[in-house]
């Protein structure tokens, strides 16, 4: 039997190892659930393959340390990035592990294939371990950095409704209701971090907590400036609508400024493309005639 043959069928019997493994975990966490020990996901029991794969990365996630500390500070970074679920942050333990397992064997079977040798396997098999458990903390920063775009490009606009609603005689409580409402297709992001504020004001959480980890959660600056005005118009008295709207006019000029500054930043930018990619297209265009005519004319005196 080749070498190749050797590596393809350790590769299955790993596999198969680590099959049987998970499917085991798999009944005794379902074990666990029936009996209360732990809160399943929202998909659990739902047929489907997204079902379906959310609830094997909850049963690896299980096994890992990292969910079960009192503080884990990925929390924050789920809820930031939208995911409020109490099993998100076993889910996405789950996914770190089983994305690193399945880089590091695909890695490790790939330098037996290529080198035939144990060492390099093993050698990328530890990489491709650290490179996948890393992958899901990167993927979901980028999502709660773009998250928070969407929310604040989507506050001078909720700004105004709320001004109108508040204008026309209704509380803060039914500006963030209506303004919830109609929003809901256009923005859903913030529309549903309203209606969470809503739902804890509707828990009996005072409204400056509310709307402090308004500000905080979201991991936005320019919510948390929001959450500020509202909490100072709250606790000073101070009318709410003139204060909305020279926050709607403030964000409105910092964006603009925002722009301008981007504008003034790309003629610098644009320096070193110009040098390294356009430059020397216009220099072979422009002098390559002079130089094959000089030469034409210059070479039978040189002997060339």
């Amino acid at each position: 039997m080749s070498e190749a043959m050797i590596s393809v069928c350790f590769f299955l019997f790993v596999m198969a190892t680590v099959g049987a493994a998970l499917l085991l975990v798999r009944w005794r966490t379902e074990a666990r659930l029936q009996q209360g020990g732990l809160q399943p996901p929202e998909s659990l029991g739902q047929k489907g393959l997204a079902a379906s794969l959310q609830e094997s990365m909850f049963v690896i996630g299980d096994l890992a340390p990292g969910q079960k500390q009192p503080k884990d500070p990925t929390r924050n970074l789920l809820v930031a990035a939208g995911y409020r679920s109490p099993a998100a942050g076993t889910i996405f333990y789950g996914t770190k592990v089983a994305a690193a397992l399945l880089f590091g064997v695909v890695l490790g079977w790939i330098g037996l294939l290529d080198h035939d040798s144990l060492t390099i396997g093993f050698v990328l098999f530890v990489c491709g371990l650290g490179f996948g458990f890393l992958v899901p903390d990167r993927v979901l920063r980028a999502k709660m950095t773009r998250r928070c775009v969407e929310l604040e490009r989507a506050l001078p606009n909720s700004l105004d409704l709320m001004v109108l609603s508040i204008e026309a005689g209704q509380s803060l409580d039914s500006a963030l209701i209506e303004t919830s409402r109609e929003l809901r297709g256009l923005y859903p992001e913030l529309a549903s971090e309203f209606a969470q504020v809503q739902m804890e004001l509707r828990a009996g959480r005072s409204r400056s907590e509310v709307l402090y980890s308004l500000g905080q959660r979201t991991n936005s600056m320019e919510l948390r400036k929001l959450s500020t005005v509202l909490i100072d118009s709250d606790r000073f008295g101070t009318s709410l609508g003139p204060a909305l709207r020279n926050h709607a006019r403030y964000l409105r000029t910092r964006r603009r400024q925002k722009a301008q500054e981007t504008a003034r930043k790309l003629g610098v930018k644009l320096v070193f493309p110009v040098f390294f990619l356009i430059m020397p297209s216009v220099f072979v265009i422009t002098l390559g005639p002079a130089v094959l005519t000089f030469y034409e004319a210059i070479g039978p005196t040189l002997g060339m």
